[in-house]
């Protein structure tokens, strides 16, 4: 987990490198919410005003909705995005409020926030329909903060690389991290 001063200083890095592709490329940095005391509305809100398509087609109300077990992506090959913007069963399923538990049903910010991550609460909770631990009202926040925590503070820098089938990042492949 990184240090409150190794976010901060992200955060500026991002914003003084951003300039240098204006027009050429987008640069999407999620700020972590591990020092935080509200979940941000992750993506302005589940399925409410962004949609992402992978390279194969499938369509995603997240960048990062796939790392959430169960969850069927419709793909433009079969679809069209305006069936799929409205019926697609990963759009639908964490869209609005009616899906959210308490405390977060009952929250004055949940027209705000909209629950946080989704993603954030799987990573952290198991569970992509728990209260985002971001949130102080969420029974895990205190536990999951503690432990963020307890990791920054053991300075282990070690980069952990995902997503690579097959051996290490240098060769393409998943070392088991």
């Amino acid at each position: 987990m990184p240090t409150r001063d190794q976010v901060f200083h992200a955060m500026q890095e991002m914003e003084t490198i951003r300039p240098q592709y204006l027009g050429r490329l987008v640069i999407d940095l999620v700020v972590p919410d591990y020092y935080a005391r509200r979940p941000k509305a992750c993506m302005g809100g589940w399925a409410r005003r962004s949609l992402n398509v992978t390279p194969s087609g499938r369509v995603l109300p997240c960048h990062a909705a796939e790392t959430i077990p169960g969850l069927e992506f419709w793909s433009v090959r079969d679809r069209s995005l305006d069936a799929i913007w409205r019926e697609s069963p990963a759009f639908q399923a964490f869209r609005g409020t009616g899906w959210m538990p308490e405390p977060c049903r009952s929250c004055e910010f949940k027209e705000v926030d909209f629950g946080g991550c989704r993603c954030q609460a799987f990573a952290l909770t198991g569970d992509a329909g728990n209260t985002d631990p971001a949130c102080t009202l969420s029974p895990t926040h205190e536990q999951i903060f503690k432990q963020a925590e307890l990791e920054a503070a053991a300075d282990n820098n070690r980069f952990i690389y995902r997503n690579f089938a097959g051996g290490t990042p240098e060769t393409g492949g998943d070392h088991g991290a």
